[in-house]
Parts: C-alpha cells; structure tokens; sequence
C-alpha cells in the first residue's frame, strides 16, 4: 500500500517530492507529510492497532516510515495515569497524566520523534545525523545514532544543564557547545546543514522529524479507552508538539478511530520565554520573538519555528494559553512530585503551572476531563531546585543519635 503522496507546503500548499528539504521552494513556507488518506482509510483500524507492538510503531501505518523499524523498538507507549491526589487538589473530577518522563531510552517526548527521524535518514542513505538542542533532543539523537551505527554532531547553547549534557556525551557524539542561546545556536545549524552532507533532524528532516510528535496524540486517545479528553495541556517550546497533536485528533477523527469530542488544546509557556502563550492572549498570528530567559531552558526558544502552528492549533481547537514565572515553575514541580510521586523537569512545571491558573480563570471547567502532559524527566534539571529542597537529617549510626534528631525535627517543622 502506498501511503505517502510526498511533502506539501503548509502555506501555499504545492506539492513536492519526499526528500531531506524543509522549505517550500515556491514561497518558502515549511513543509508537512502529506498522505493518501483514503488509502489509510481502508486498512487503519482500531483492531490492528491494538495487535501491534507497545511502542510507537503500533501507529507506523501513520508515520513517514517507507520501510521496516531499524531502531528505536521500545519507544513510546508510556502511561496515562489517574491522577487522583492532584485532581484532588485541585477540585477536578478527572484529570489525567501522560508521563513521557518515563520515555525510553532518553526520557522525554524527544524520543518518538528522533526515531523517527533517524530511520528516515538511513532510508535517505545518510551517514552522520545532527541536531541545534536544548537538552532533550540532543540526548536522543546521540542515543538513536549510536543505536544505528551512524555518527552524530550534536550543537547546545553551552548554559546547559549538566544532566542534560552528561546524558549526551555518555553516547560518545561530537557535542558542540555554542556561547548563545538556542535561537543563535540554531541559526549556526542552519549554516552547517547548507554546507555539509548531513541529516539534521530538526532542519532537513523535519518534516519527517515531527510526525513522530502525533503519537504522543495517539496514545492519549486509545490509552483513554478510543475516546479525546475535553483539555489537553501541552508546553511549547518550538510549538511542534502542540501542533502535531492537534493534527493526530484530525486524522483519528477523519479516519473514524475516535468521534468529536469538542477537545480543546492549551499551550503553557514560561513568562521569561512565551512567545507564542503571547500571541494567543493577544489574539495575533504575528509571533514577536523574545531573547529567552527563564530556568526551564528546555523551553527556551525565542523564535519558534512552528509557533505559528501552534497559535492556529490552539484557535481552531477554542483552546487557551497561560505562562508561568520561574517561581510557579518550581512549584509546579514540587506539587506534582508531592500529590503523584513524578518527578518532571522544569518543563513539566511549566504545564503544571499553567494548567493551575487556566483551572482558577475558569477556562478548564473543574467537571471536565483534562489531560495534563509532563514530556521529560526531572532528573535532568537538578540545578533548578538547588535551595529549595528539605534538608537531610544526618545522625550517628544509633538510636539514641535518631531520637534526638527526629524530637529536634519535629520541633522544627
């Protein structure tokens, strides 16, 4: 079966061949993956996607992939949670948690869409793979590289955290750190991809690159029993997530696997780094980009390159946007790690944040269903939490040393 048309501009929407090329050549617009539909509409059903593998690839009849999965066999298929102790909290009848910080191999969304674009660069023969990051998806890529045999480069504003980095070069890449922040360090990319033969993943495979995001779309609907939640809350950082799962509800709903639930997707976005939460609380598509600054650095893109999207994504749903400063970051953070015992990076508190004040405004009526979506884990942003924690009750290896503690402890708090 023939799945893939090619590429279609997403602005003047001509058609080009499927190769490593982002931009229109016509009008410079970015271009999508465009496919038969009507091909996918004989064979897509919910029957055959529940009897392929737990990962992504249950969902390949929907993805960009011409031949078979290389690498990249576990990824995906996290949890959705119940959270009940949060929704609770909150005065929310039901509320779930989908969980990518559990993501394998790297622990974030990243992960679905660098398999994805990995295999995609060995079915268009290339050798070496690169990526401009912010943390997350320079781990990835390093890790689906060294699975694949390929050589990677891998280019980070050079502020990054150490998690982060650390969990890059364990999978031995060429790391470049850029004295810049994201936005200068992918304007360098975009002069090395035109130079060099290689596949940059957030560049030329692009395309290919982001369908990957739809799984995380996916999943939410068929883990929920083939039904859309009313709310989905999702953070921003280029705005490619948001929209892709926006794009997942059209197609599912188009290919009759789950009816109209009137969903609505929000965007959350740091105060220090919110271009496009600002532009849908101006009611603009004109995106002003801004010189990030803002401790979820995962997030720290000023110039978004599907901000656009997003901003559509988020109309045509009726959905909302809210930003959250750095302090509610870290709030958000503690909170879901004190109500769900999940640890989430900075950008999980940004959604939590966000989903926080979007419930008190009264945008996400308390009696509707909510889906909240933590996309990477916290052990990658330790630093942010330095000051905060409790401190460590440190005593003699006996009893009596114990006792002490605990009554000078309790005394304490």
């Amino acid at each position: 079966m023939e799945k893939i048309k090619g590429l279609r501009c997403r602005e003047c929407g001509r058609a080009s061949p499927a190769a490593p090329h982002h931009v229109c050549e016509f009008c410079f617009g970015p271009l999508e993956v465009d496919y038969h539909y009507e091909n996918l509409q004989r064979i897509v059903t919910r029957a055959r996607i529940e009897a392929g593998p737990p990962s992504i690839w249950r969902y390949k009849d929907l993805l960009p992939i011409d031949g078979e999965v290389t690498l990249g066999h576990h990824v995906g298929f996290t949890p959705i949670i119940r959270s009940r102790n949060l929704a609770e909290e909150w005065g929310l009848k039901e509320l779930w948690i989908k969980n990518d910080s559990v993501c394998h191999p790297t622990w974030s969304f990243k992960d679905r869409v660098v398999s994805v674009a990995v295999i995609k660069a060995q079915e268009f023969g290339f050798d070496t793979v690169a990526c401009a990051s912010t943390g997350n998806l320079a781990n990835s890529v390093a890790a689906h590289a060294a699975e694949a045999r390929l050589r990677s480069y891998i280019f980070i504003p050079a502020d990054l955290e150490q998690g982060k980095i650390v969990g890059t070069l364990i999978y031995n890449p060429t790391l470049v750190a850029v004295e810049g922040n994201y936005d200068e360090v992918n304007r360098l990319c975009s002069e090395v991809a035109d130079k060099y033969h290689w596949a940059f993943v957030n560049i030329s495979i692009r395309p290919f690159y982001s369908e990957g995001s739809k799984t995380y779309g996916f999943e939410i609907f068929e883990q929920l029993g083939w039904r859309a939640p009313k709310h989905i809350v999702i953070p921003c950082a280029g705005g490619s997530l948001l929209a892709k799962v926006w794009k997942a509800l059209k197609e599912w709903k188009a290919l009759g696997l789950i009816e109209d639930a009137g969903t609505r997707i929000h965007a959350a976005q740091a105060l220090g780094c919110g271009p496009i939460v600002t532009a849908i609380k101006h009611k603009t598509d004109v995106l002003v980009p801004v010189r990030p600054n803002t401790i979820a650095k995962s997030l720290a893109i000023g110039n978004p390159a599907d901000g656009y999207y997003a901003v559509k994504a988020v109309k045509e749903s009726g959905g909302w946007a809210e930003h959250a400063s750095d302090e509610e970051v870290l709030e958000g953070m503690e909170l879901l790690a004190r109500t769900e015992g999940i640890f989430t990076e900075t950008a999980g508190g940004v959604t939590v944040a966000a989903t926080k004040k979007l419930i008190e405004q009264g945008i996400i009526p308390r009696d509707e269903s909510v889906v909240l979506s933590i996309t990477g884990m916290g052990a990658k942003t330790q630093e942010a939490l330095s000051g905060r924690l409790p401190e460590t009750m440190t005593i003699r290896p006996s009893l009596a040393a114990f006792d002490q503690a605990l009554a000078e402890w309790k005394t304490k708090h």
